[in-house]
């Protein structure tokens, strides 16, 4: 509204007096900017309830000179769980608490080559993850008030625990030994194994509380990397690719069905992926960085996920979803319901499977 005339009113006038003193041009140059002032008003309201954006909370880093930080989930105390490398490359889980304070470095005791990752945790803290074994294969875990209890698909040679719910609904990805990397869900403790039509690998990496939707990625016969999404009826929406995309996976999600991931682009950036099916999405970067991963959400917005800096190290991060962040169409999907096991031989090299096994 206008308030060219406030300093006449503060000098004691009142508002009759202060209008019998305003010259006719003014009292019509004041009534035009009152009337343009509400329409716009109205406007901005219209606009804020529309728009949205990512903005970033705080960051950190694992303790310790040199650790590259991975966060991988959050839930809804704010809890972070994930891992970190240290400079000999040695691999452990963490979590780190609501407080900011940390846990000590989680490590399976059957791991005994320096590789346990925390991928999932869900609000009673129950942490989920995986460890490399003696023979050179995955295997699953779960870790609860500080015990440790193994996981393996029955019959699998490789499993991989990668998300758990608030009623441990759990996800993840095993192979029986022919090199094929099948997702799986286990709802209620029934296990449902499924595999994108055509994929070398397909990698299940949360289901939500309402089971609603999973959520992860695939490699297709040329070797890119696409996201997916599986729905409450068990088809399989893919391939899920930002415009512009060379490899996308997606990496979490909450109950109001918000996906967050990375794509990367061919002038070799990766961008964060917030995602909201079935196709529309929003880019977010880190500012100054050319890696950006979004990997867990919760049901409030809060995110956590990571950076890479100049000198090839990670620092985790969490941010905050505000409103809506206004998106773009992701290009188009196929939909298909679960296929036969496939028997091509998965390329093992880490190239082959982004540069990570499964992708972090």
């Amino acid at each position: 509204m206008c308030f060219c005339h406030v300093g006449v009113l503060a000098k004691g006038n009142s508002i009759k007096e202060a209008i019998s003193i305003m010259k006719p041009k003014s009292i019509f140059n004041s009534i035009l900017a009152v009337l343009f002032v509400f329409p716009l008003m109205g406007t901005f309201a219209q606009q804020a309830a529309s728009s949205g954006s990512i903005e970033v909370i705080t960051t950190f880093d694992y303790p310790g000179t040199g650790n590259s930080t991975l966060p991988q989930k959050i839930n809804e105390r704010g809890d972070v769980v994930g891992e970190f490398i240290d400079s000999t490359g040695v691999t452990r889980g963490f979590v780190r608490f609501s407080d900011g304070s940390f846990s000590d470095p989680i490590v399976d005791p059957n791991d005994t080559v320096g590789f346990t990752e925390g991928r999932g945790i869900n609000n009673l803290r129950t942490v989920c993850g995986n460890y490399l074994g003696s023979d050179g294969n995955n295997h699953g875990f779960f870790l609860s008030g500080g015990t440790f209890t193994e996981y393996d698909v029955p019959g699998a040679v490789s499993t991989s625990v990668l998300g758990i719910n608030d009623v441990a609904d759990f996800t993840g990805s095993f192979s029986y030994g022919s090199g094929i990397f099948q997702g799986y869900v286990s709802v209620g403790g029934t296990i449902t194994s499924f595999s994108v039509p055509g994929a070398i690998l397909t990698l299940a990496y949360e289901i939500n509380n309402s089971k609603q939707l999973v959520v992860g990625y695939y490699i297709d016969s040329s070797g890119i990397l696409h996201g997916y999404f599986r729905d409450a009826n068990g088809a399989l929406h893919f391939p899920i690719d930002p415009s512009g995309s060379t490899a996308t996976v997606l990496f979490g999600l909450n109950d109001k069905n918000w996906v967050v991931g990375r794509y990367a682009d061919s002038s070799g950036v990766t961008h964060g992926l917030f995602f909201v099916p079935p196709n529309n999405f929003f880019t977010f970067d880190y500012p100054g960085s050319t890696l950006t991963s979004l990997n867990g959400i919760s049901d409030q917005g809060n995110i956590c996920g990571r950076f890479v800096d100049a000198s090839g190290i990670a620092h985790g991060f969490i941010a905050r979803v505000t409103g809506t962040p206004p998106t773009k169409q992701a290009g188009p999907q196929m939909k298909a319901f679960n296929s036969p096991s496939l028997v091509t031989p998965l390329n093992p090299s880490p190239s082959a499977w982004g540069g990570a096994v499964p992708a972090r």
